[in-house]
Formats: C-alpha cells, sequence, structure tokens
C-alpha cells in the first residue's frame, strides 16, 4: 500500500486573502454590464468558476452571450491588485510544515493562466508545491469534483488518502463527492455553520490557527 499522502488546497479565500476583492470586481463587472447583484450574493458563490458564478447569480435564463464579457470585465478588474495579493498569515509556512511531514502539496483552484501565477507569487512556497489543478485542466469546477480529483491524480494518491483544505461550500461539496476528507478555514468569510452543513470535518480559523494545531488535526492522523 501507498505512503504517500497528498494535502490538497484550494487557494482563493484559503491561503490567499481574495475572497472580497473578488466579490468587489464581479460587483464592478456585472454593474457594467447593466445588473444589480447584491455583494452578499456575489461573496456566497466566490469560489465557483467564472461561468457557473455567472448562472448561480443571474439564473439560466440569462442572456449567456454576455458571459464572456462578464468574464473579461471581471478578470480586468482583478488583475489590477495581482501584483499585491495578500497571502494569509502563515499560508506557506503551513504548507512547509506539511511537506516536512510528508504530505505532497497540490493546489486546486478556478483560477488559471496570469492569476494563478499571481495567486503562487503570493503564497511564496513553490519549493513545496507540486503542482495545481487550475480550471484549464478539468471539465467542470468545484462543487464538481473534477478539481480535486485531478489535483490528487497530479499526487498519485487514492481519496482516502487525501485531505482537501478550502474555505468554501463549493469546496467541501467537491471534496465528499471525491471522497477526500473535507477541512474548511474561515478566512474566507463563509459561517462556520455552512462549512459544517456542506460536511466539513474540522473548522478552523485561517492557515495559521490549522498550522498551530496539526497534531490534533486530521494531518496527524494519516501515518
Amino acid at each position: 500500500m501507498s505512503t504517500k499522502r497528498a494535502a490538497i488546497f484550494d487557494v482563493d479565500g484559503t491561503l490567499v486573502d481574495t475572497n472580497h476583492l473578488h466579490v468587489v470586481t464581479w460587483w464592478e463587472a456585472f454593474r457594467q454590464g447593466g445588473h444589480r447583484v447584491p455583494m452578499r450574493d456575489i461573496h456566497r458563490a466566490v469560489g465557483l468558476g467564472g461561468h457557473d458564478l455567472i448562472e448561480h447569480l443571474l439564473g439560466k435564463d440569462r442572456d449567456p452571450e454576455d458571459d464572456e464579457q462578464l468574464v473579461a470585465a471581471h478578470h480586468a478588474l482583478y488583475a489590477t491588485y495581482f501584483e499585491r495579493l495578500p497571502a494569509l498569515e502563515a499560508a506557506g509556512d503551513l504548507l512547509r510544515a506539511l511537506a516536512g511531514r510528508g504530505w505532497t502539496i497540490v493546489l486546486a483552484t478556478s483560477a488559471s493562466g496570469a492569476e494563478l501565477a499571481a495567486l503562487r507569487r503570493a503564497i511564496d512556497a513553490d519549493d513545496v508545491i507540486l503542482g495545481a489543478a487550475s480550471a484549464d485542466d478539468v471539465a467542470d469546477g468545484k462543487p464538481a469534483p473534477d478539481p480535486v480529483q485531478q489535483a490528487r491524480k497530479l499526487a498519485g494518491v487514492p481519496s482516502e488518502r487525501a485531505v482537501f483544505v478550502g474555505d468554501t461550500v463549493w469546496d467541501m461539496k467537491a471534496a465528499v463527492r471525491d471522497g477526500v476528507a473535507p477541512v474548511a478555514v474561515l478566512s474566507g468569510g463563509i459561517p462556520r455553520a455552512d462549512l459544517e452543513t456542506a460536511s466539513a470535518q474540522a473548522v478552523y480559523r485561517d492557515p495559521a490557527d490549522l498550522l498551530g494545531r496539526l497534531d490534533s488535526s486530521v494531518f496527524a492522523d494519516r501515518e
């Protein structure tokens, strides 16, 4: 039996403090497109891929021909932050601590291209990150299991040898659907109750909190 173990991480809101930047830039993209969408609703949709987020917020009966313009507007607005995206406290330290304990570190994110590169620069832990399953690598984003499954394939482990850490309900649902252990952080701003309802096995304040409690976490159980 393989002794390899994979620690799979979402990025936005989990390792990098970007969720509210996404809320504001999606709000502005929608405003430019003539849509009034409450920021609270956008916040709860963050973590979905762009087209899924638009459908979730505007409904299936919208004009889908406008989607590309909305996605492009959001990307252009969000890109203005690329050089100053703030990593959450101890995000890189957490990844290095897990790598030091023998865990293979992989990212699973709806970000891709220049956005993913900017996020990785913010985390500043590429020395321990094996790779990333991005929006470009899967047919369906979270809450479908595809991103988590693809990250697991990169690590070469079965679902029972993996843990997925995320900050949204979509992350928890994707983890459950792939059969990996779902762990949540509150740093994306989603309420604890919502994450627990979505089957989070444990909930931590942020990466620093998880790092400080590794020895009592699911990461201590998988020798």
